[in-house]
């Protein structure tokens, strides 16, 4: 019997990387019979998602190929990421219709499909030209899934401006939210009417056989229900909470010491501060920072990177010596309740029982992980869709408390005074707070979806089911 092919194309991102590797483990630990390429095009910023990469390649797991593709030598465009991640796909095109020509002619398998990043929605194009269906992979949540398809409505059906919306105080009511949606919290390219996300929404809806969504249905049942009572869009595939609960073995010696430290604190009693692979803030929000954790007196875990030059689209870099950003004495005043770190292994620190609170950027893997390991959070969003999440888990959720809804990164007025931080601290480690009785809840559910049975379960057996039947 010939074995079912699946193509996969992550975005060349950690944060998008993880979780389509995990979605491809489910994959190939549910049906035996089917066999996985993921198709790998580099990013040069980004040094840990090649040491990631290069560790995916030691790692044997039964099933999953991967092909490394030419490198395209696109040069990044720090003044239009967005543009510059778009070239860098598009130039990866002519590679992978050679690779999949030769997957066809060789007639060893049968080509089910494309699984496609929602970053690397082009590739559908190559897709359409050997007949082979194509899915969505969106490593975000169904609610800002449902935003991006009502913006695109709205500039499409209703024929608005939708430009009028962005960075205004108005507000949109948005199906797949329960609350009315603060127009200046949306990502300002969805308010693009030539940008990136109606071309997506387009494709969505227009193209995709499929949505595959990192999230699960006790998560966000009301937007769950609200996209699948739509008929103009695919069906939708509910299949996390995709995140790798191990973390990656990079850096073993500074997560070995940093558990160390954490087996010495007692039970929920550390707050931890992290702001995700792109996450930094200046030296003058730094010293805010630090005075609020000061003041507060709480045991404390904080991952403190260096911002990149603003004129460069670079990952944040590792300080040299701390001292030249945090106030004077500060290190030897909280030496006995804190430890201040570059780098952090997330899952690891938040899965210890001495962390009782996750002050965050809110990206929707680090929400992920907040639920599965039951650790409320502070909300502190930068860029991108995380403002939206935090609105979710806020407003809609009720498992986080916020620091600054609606801080603007590179704003030079946007500084988040300590008092405000102090007072956000203070509410996400309350002991008997609702937030926390919340995220409890949500840790259960999201640990049983899962399993066979579950929700999420259920719904990658109808993808496959869907793979198989439009292959025949």
């Amino acid at each position: 019997m010939m074995k079912s092919e699946l193509l996969l194309f992550p975005l060349p991102a950690i944060g998008h990387l993880v979780s389509m590797m995990q979605f491809a483990k489910l994959l190939v630990n549910q049906d035996k019979g089917l066999s996985i390429r993921m198709l790998i095009f580099k990013l040069p910023l980004d040094v840990n998602f090649n040491l990631y990469i290069q560790s995916l390649y030691a790692e044997t797991t039964r099933g999953i190929e991967f092909i490394q593709l030419p490198d395209p030598h696109v040069s990044p465009k720090p003044d239009n990421p967005l543009a510059w991640q778009s070239e860098l796909v598009d130039s990866n095109k002519p590679h992978v219709r050679d690779f999949v020509a030769q997957l066809k002619n060789s007639g060893s398998s049968r080509l089910v499909g494309f699984v496609v990043d929602m970053m690397c929605t082009s590739m559908i194009d190559v897709a359409n030209e050997f007949e082979v269906p194509s899915y969505v992979f969106y490593p975000c949540g169904a609610a800002i899934l449902g935003l991006s398809i009502h913006v695109q409505s709205l500039a499409d059906d209703s024929k608005q401006d939708i430009s009028q919306y962005k960075d205004s105080e108005k507000e949109l009511s948005v199906s797949s939210y329960i609350n009315p949606v603060p127009a200046k919290l949306v990502p300002g390219s969805m308010f693009d009417k030539e940008g990136f996300n109606l071309k997506l929404a387009w494709r969505l809806i227009g193209e995709a056989r499929g949505i595959i969504v990192n999230t699960f249905l006790e998560l966000e049942y009301h937007a769950l229900t609200d996209l699948n009572s739509n008929p103009k869009i695919p069906p939708i595939y509910d299949v996390g909470p995709l995140i790798n609960v191990a973390g990656t073995s990079a850096k073993q010696q500074e997560t070995d010491t940093i558990i160390r430290w954490l087996d010495d604190q007692p039970t929920a009693s550390v707050i931890f501060f992290c702001f995700g692979s792109f996450g930094s803030v200046d030296s003058n929000q730094v010293k805010e920072i630090a005075c609020a954790i000061e003041r507060s007196g709480f045991r404390f875990l904080w991952s403190l990177r260096r911002p990149p030059p603003k004129d460069r689209l670079e990952y944040p870099s590792e300080y040299e010596n701390f001292d030249e950003v945090l106030p004077e004495g500060f290190f030897e005043r909280t030496a006995r309740v804190g430890k201040v770190l570059g780098w952090a292994p997330q899952a690891r620190v938040l899965a210890h029982a001495a962390v009782g609170g996750f002050v965050t950027h809110c990206g929707w893997n680090s929400v992920l992980e907040s639920v599965w390991f039951g650790v409320p959070m502070a909300v502190w969003p930068m860029y991108a869709e995380q403002h939206m999440n935090a609105f979710f888990a806020v407003t809609d959720l009720g498992i986080a408390v916020e620091i600054k809804m609606d801080y603007k990164k590179n704003s030079t007025e946007d500084l988040v005074i300590a008092d405000e931080i102090e007072d956000g601290i203070r509410q996400l480690m309350e002991p008997e707070g609702e937030i926390r009785k919340k995220v409890k809840v949500l840790k259960e559910k999201a640990r049983t979806t899962l399993i066979e049975g579950g929700s999420s379960y259920i719904s990658l057996q109808r993808l496959l089911e869907d793979l198989l039947f439009s292959a025949d």
